[in-house]
C-alpha cells in the first residue's frame, strides 16, 4: 500500500484569535501531536498540513503624507486544521509535512525581504497588498510543485533533494528569518 500526504496552505491575512497556532521556529520541529484535526477518511491522503502567512501593517501619516510604515509577517501552522491518519503515518511523512511548513517560512522570509526594499510613498498600502497577493501565489505554486515532484512523499530521492534545496534557500534568507518569542 502506498502512503502519501497532502500539504494544504492557507493564506490568511487575519488570524482567528480563538484558533491556536504554532509559529515557525528553527528550533522547533513538528510532531504528530501538533496535528489536532479530524482525519478525512474519504481521501487517500495520510496527512494534511495547514500553514500560511499572516500579515499586517500600520501606516503613519503626518499632514496628509505617509511618513512611515511597519509590518508584521508570520509563518504559522494551524493544528486544528492539520490532521493525520495514525495507522498509516510515519516519520518520513512527518518530514514531508515539516517541509511544507518550512516552505511557508521560506516565503515569509521572501516577503520580509521584499518589504524591506519598499520605499515610503502614498502608494504603500497598495504596494503591500499587491506584494502579499504575489507572495501567496508564489507560495501556493511552490507547495504544489513540491507535492508533484515528490509525488506526495512517495518519491524518496526527490524528497531528499527538496529537503536540501529548501535548507539552502532558507540559509540564503537567514537575515529575514522568523523571530522566536
Amino acid at each position: 500500500m502506498l502512503k502519501f500526504c497532502i500539504g494544504l496552505c492557507l493564506f490568511l491575512c487575519v488570524q482567528n484569535d480563538n484558533e491556536p497556532v504554532i509559529s515557525w521556529s528553527a528550533s522547533y520541529k513538528l510532531s504528530w501531536n501538533d496535528f489536532k484535526g479530524k482525519p478525512r477518511q474519504n481521501v487517500s491522503a495520510v496527512a494534511t498540513t495547514a500553514s500560511g502567512i499572516t500579515f499586517g501593517f500600520s501606516i503613519r501619516q503626518s499632514g496628509g503624507r505617509v511618513v512611515s510604515f511597519t509590518t508584521e509577517v508570520h509563518a504559522h501552522f494551524y493544528p486544528k486544521q492539520s490532521w493525520y491518519k495514525v495507522e498509516r503515518a510515519d516519520n518520513h511523512i512527518l518530514g514531508h509535512e515539516q517541509l511544507h511548513f518550512d516552505i511557508t517560512e521560506l516565503h515569509a522570509r521572501k516577503f520580509r525581504m521584499r518589504i524591506s526594499q519598499l520605499e515610503v510613498s502614498h502608494h504603500i498600502k497598495r504596494e503591500l497588498n499587491s506584494l502579499h497577493r504575489t507572495i501567496n501565489k508564489e507560495l501556493a505554486a511552490l507547495q504544489d510543485r513540491y507535492d508533484a515532484e515528490t509525488d506526495y512523499s512517495r518519491q524518496v530521492e526527490a524528497q531528499l533533494r527538496w529537503q536540501l534545496y529548501i535548507k539552502k534557500e532558507l540559509q540564503k534568507l537567514d537575515k529575514y528569518k522568523s523571530e522566536t518569542k
